[in-house]
């Protein structure tokens, strides 16, 4: 929705942008696509709309601010997935609530699988891309923001053994993260640290790997996304440069639905499907029950009403 709350003046380039800009948000708003601040930057870079630099992107915050104010520019285009309110659930009837378990009923997708999936992205901006995918297949997501705390690792740690110990399978981390020194560091730093709890655990037949699938320097030769300098401060560049020079890449920077084909593609080809439709099937029929658990409330909300009516 676009709102003026502030009558901003704009020259004419700063204009054109913005048309720009609200072409490339409207293209993937029609895919379903909500881009985060640094997508937009990377599509208006492929595009030669601004060069590759810092400062353009600290340029397009602002500009993007004031388009906003101004009501040029949709204020439900750009996601900020760091702030969201935390807000208590509340409901007006016994129905209304059932109506939430409905939505929210499913059952264990991964259930019967030979593997139990998980993805794991270096970066929270990409989440809301990835979870259309993850959701419905019943596969968690994981960001790590970096290189993940001890704590985060025990626990991934543990759900993978429960995977194992209590289904018989095995644990594939499907990684997404930043072509740079740190980026493929943190696939090593994974491997290492969940290796080390498998090791010196109750477990240490069970059977973990780390898959990167993005962004590879397969991808990088493919699609071309916009390159950065390597982070020369990065105790890790060093090797880095000798492997792959002085550039380095975002993987932000892979248009959103390019990210969408090639970890849907990965994860039904991880999965075996049958098993899958045989979930979703007898979820199906759980919905059945809860839909009429639901209409009995309706029934009991109505007569409520009406005795609340006779005694007024």
């Amino acid at each position: 929705m676009k709102i003026a709350y502030r009558e901003i003046k704009m020259g004419t380039k700063n204009k054109e942008r913005l048309f720009k800009i609200n072409s490339i948000i409207e293209r993937y708003q029609e895919g379903g696509y909500t881009l985060t601040l640094r997508q937009l930057y990377y599509q208006l870079v492929v595009e030669n709309v601004i060069p590759n630099k810092v400062t353009e992107y600290q340029k397009l915050s602002i500009l993007l601010k004031e388009g906003r104010m101004a009501g040029i520019v949709d204020w439900n285009a750009i996601e900020d997935r760091l702030r969201f309110p935390s807000k208590p659930s509340s409901w007006e009837t016994p129905a209304s609530i059932m109506r939430s378990v409905i939505y929210s009923y499913r059952n264990d997708r991964q259930k019967g699988q030979e593997t139990y999936l998980e993805v794991w992205v270096e970066k929270d901006a990409l989440s809301g891309v990835l979870k259309r995918v993850t959701e419905p297949l019943g596969v968690p997501i994981v960001v790590n923001r970096g290189y993940s705390s001890a704590t985060a690792m025990h626990d991934a740690y543990n759900r993978f053994k429960d995977a194992h110990n209590y289904n018989g399978q095995k644990a594939v981390v499907l990684y997404l993260g930043d072509f740079d020194p740190s980026g493929l560091d943190m696939i090593r730093d994974i491997e290492r640290r969940i290796g080390e709890f498998v090791d010196g655990g109750d477990y240490p037949d069970m059977d973990f790997s780390v898959v990167p699938i993005a962004l590879t320097d397969e991808q990088i030769k493919r699609y071309n996304p916009p390159k950065n300098p390597a982070k020369m401060k990065d105790p890790r560049a060093p090797e880095y440069v000798r492997n792959y020079g002085y550039n380095s890449w975002e993987v932000d920077a892979l248009p959103p639905e390019v990210l969408h084909e090639l970890l849907d593609d990965e994860l039904r080809g991880r999965m075996d499907m049958d098993i899958y439709d045989e979930v979703l099937q007898n979820e199906k029929r759980g919905m059945v029950r809860l839909q009429a658990a639901q209409r009995s409330l309706e029934n009991i909300d109505d007569i409520s009403d009406e005795d609340e009516d006779d005694n007024n």
